[in-house]
């Protein structure tokens, strides 16, 4: 995970806030690739409810190696409503780790590690 958390910050590094989510999202991508990470970028998920499979899904910003959701975002500070978010996507798909990742702070990168 340190070395995901690492390509995010150099995108915000060079980026810093004021883009859209959308531009974080290719900038991260194309720094994951070049560390040689497998990545998938906007990936529809089932969404269960008691073990049934729902006609509903939900949309990763990115899934990374095929275990690890990444939920991205471009706002001023991240907030309880984000964290049960990625909370519930972990929930959902029992992949072994999250991260929350915002680009959109204007002093620093934000990040929060989430497991099921």
């Amino acid at each position: 995970m340190y070395r995901i958390v690492g390509c995010a910050l150099a995108v915000y590094n060079h980026l810093k806030a004021g883009y859209l989510e959308s531009v974080y999202e290719k900038a991260f991508e194309r720094e994951l690739l070049n560390a040689g990470f497998s990545v998938r970028r906007q990936v529809r998920l089932p969404v269960y409810y008691k073990g049934v499979l729902l006609d509903a899904h939900f949309v990763a910003d990115l899934v990374i190696n095929d275990s690890h959701l990444v939920e991205l975002k471009a706002v001023s500070n991240l907030s309880k409503a984000h964290e049960a978010q990625i909370q519930s996507y972990l929930k959902t798909t029992g992949m072994e780790s999250g991260l929350l990742v915002n680009f959109g702070n204007l002093r620093r990168l934000e990040w929060r590690v989430y497991s099921p």
